[in-house]
């Protein structure tokens, strides 16, 4: 398992790497614009060039994943709003398969009341919509569906919703999953002991499936288990607990997936001492499978 971290991606986009290596991240997670707004940033060929050779040459940071801007809702069931989000994905998209980057994560949204059966042919169509939009070469950066923290209307709060999206979509190989420890935490599913988490691996291979899952987002939570809010805490400080989170990192299915921190830090995201925080859990968890 590989530890990473979302980090500022910079003017150009390559300053996201060292960023990355100052704190240890072997992986790093970047927004290809501003998560907060919908104008997409420009980048010419020449920048996504640059940042795939800087990534090739990089000598210790190895991966670039991108996490699609937070307004994103396709699922909802305002047209212009819907409309909207799909071009922004299509750009989000063109960028991250332009950078080269391992996978663009992305919450799929709420449909704000409409039920999850009468969203989910939107949501297929707009996800096949984005995929398409882009030159796949020289293979294609999956768009990697993030479990949500269960809160309001939100589409993906379990597996089986993630399943049902995945289907929808003629189960499309390029679409995957990335498991968000907090959000799972919030939503009520355990894993903080070794047959918990198990059995968290069972219901991932039953439904979406093992080889849908690419990546984690090792977040500990604010709040409480089953409290259905997406707030993110320092690996071991908030309710989930190092030794919660090793349970789940050492299952023997994740070894080779990366694990990147979106934890708050000091208020300007993950530190050094989170990187090693996050390590400590795993190496906990191979322990306990030892």
């Amino acid at each position: 398992m590989r530890i990473g971290a979302h980090v500022r991606a910079g003017k150009g986009l390559v300053p996201a790497l060292e960023h990355g290596a100052a704190i240890g991240a072997e992986v790093v997670q970047i927004f290809t614009q501003s998560p907060r707004m919908w104008k997409p940033s420009q980048y010419g060929p020449e920048v996504l060039a640059a940042y795939r050779e800087a990534q090739t040459a990089h000598p210790s940071v190895v991966a670039t994943y991108c996490h699609a801007t937070y307004l994103i809702n396709l699922a909802s069931p305002d047209a212009a709003l819907a409309e909207r989000s799909r071009a922004c994905l299509d750009a989000n998209l063109a960028t991250a398969q332009g950078i080269g980057a391992g996978g663009l994560v992305l919450h799929i949204g709420s449909h704000r009341g409409t039920g999850f059966d009468g969203a989910l042919a939107g949501v297929a169509e707009a996800l096949l919509e984005a995929l398409d939009s882009v030159d796949a070469v020289p293979e294609p950066c999956p768009v990697l569906l993030e479990n949500a923290a269960g809160a309001g209307d939100t589409v993906g709060r379990s597996f089986e919703e993630l399943a049902r999206v995945i289907d929808a979509a003629g189960g499309d190989p390029r679409l995957g999953v990335c498991l968000d420890t907090q959000h799972l935490w919030a939503s009520g599913v355990p894993f903080g002991t070794v047959a918990e988490a198990d059995a968290l691996m069972d219901t991932v291979d039953g439904t979406v499936g093992l080889d849908r899952l690419r990546c984690l987002h090792l977040n500990d939570s604010k709040v409480p288990f089953g409290a259905n809010k997406d707030r993110h805490e320092n690996i071991g400080k908030g309710s989930i607990g190092e030794d919660g989170l090793a349970a789940l990192l050492g299952h023997p299915d994740l070894q080779d997936l990366d694990a990147i921190l979106e934890v708050p830090g000091e208020g300007d995201g993950p530190r050094a001492e989170d990187v090693a925080a996050a390590r400590r859990a795993w190496e906990k968890g191979l322990g306990l499978r030892a």
